[in-house]
């Protein structure tokens, strides 16, 4: 059978390595990029029914159609989320779109670290240290033992925190119109009235678009902590912003961030950030942020290689055989 050629946009170096070396085990001809997907380089897909896009850059909608009119049918993107792709129009035009699925372990690990930086002043802590100042917080830190963590979201990921949280012996609440684990599920409002903790673990669309705002940060415990290593728009992080200055919030732990494209995965020490909600909340001393670089490990990057040609073979297989 002949090889398969798929076109790999946005792919890193290591990235890179990984397709090289594993696509011949697939029978996979992949041409290479560290570009974008764009107008500029569409052509790149000539003679490939199947792409490989990241989930750093926003596709447009003229992207999508240059894409088409290329012979483009099948877009696999490197992520869970579909949020950077207009998966209707795509359809519209004659293109399916489809995510990889990669070690939930990656998430759901840095999930709990970050919850464990949070309750434990970590931020506060590391900052004084590096400067040498090596005395103890004013505040004590809290015992994962003695809270209630709200799970939004037990999909795969979510799931795998709760399987993770259980170890500490604390009390696990869980939300989700789609019930598919064992724990203790209740109301979105109950979860919130009850958790110490709150976890995001839901897809980004336009039901939930802000779904944390005012109204919700109202509904949560005095002094709660929020984490996020969903998506940014999760959160209306101005109304996240007002809840932690009033001390309604204990503190917030943030992998992902509204405005995060074109300032998370660059270097810029030499450039003004032009995010002022970012800046805001770089001051707060009980607000830790990271570059959505949850997924960001050895095994997920394994996975998504190896599922990207999966999904690619099975979508050429199918239009073969269908």
């Amino acid at each position: 059978m002949a090889e398969i050629g798929i076109t790999i946009y946005g792919c890193g170096q290591d990235e890179a390595v990984l397709f090289r070396e594993t696509a011949p085990r697939f029978g996979v001809m992949p041409t290479i990029t560290d570009a974008a997907v764009s107008e500029v380089n569409t052509h790149l897909a000539f003679g490939n029914r199947c792409i490989s896009v990241g989930h750093k850059t926003q596709i447009t909608n003229s992207v999508l159609l240059a894409l088409r009119q290329a012979g483009v049918k099948y877009i696999s993107t490197r992520s869970i989320g579909y949020n950077h792709i207009n998966v209707k129009y795509a359809e519209s035009v004659g293109i399916s779109v489809e995510n990889v699925a990669y070690s939930p372990d990656s998430v759901a690990d840095y999930t709990v670290m970050l919850m464990l930086m949070a309750v434990r002043n970590a931020k506060s802590i590391i900052s004084r240290g590096d400067i040498h100042d090596f005395r103890l917080n004013d505040v004590r830190g809290k015992e994962l033992r003695d809270m209630t963590v709200g799970v939004i979201g037990t999909g795969r990921i979510g799931a795998a925190v709760i399987l993770r949280l259980r170890g500490f012996g604390c009390r696990i609440l869980a939300y989700d119109p789609c019930p598919a684990t064992s724990a203790d599920y209740v109301s979105l409002d109950e979860l919130l009235q009850r958790s110490d903790i709150v976890t995001l673990h839901i897809p980004l669309n336009a039901e939930t678009n802000h779904l944390f705002n005012r109204e919700r940060f109202g509904q949560m415990k005095h002094g709660a902590f929020i984490v996020n290593t969903g998506r940014g728009p999760l959160l209306d992080t101005e109304a996240l912003i007002k809840a932690l200055e009033s001390g309604k919030l204990g503190g917030a732990a943030l992998d992902v961030l509204e405005g995060e494209e074109g300032v998370f995965y660059f270097d810029n020490r030499e450039k003004t950030i032009e995010n002022k909600l970012l800046l805001r909340l770089q001051k707060l001393p009980n607000v830790l942020i990271t570059p959505h670089t949850a997924y960001y490990t050895e095994h997920a990057l394994c996975d998504t290689v190896e599922n990207t040609m999966i999904n690619c073979l099975r979508f050429e297989g199918r239009k073969r055989h269908g």
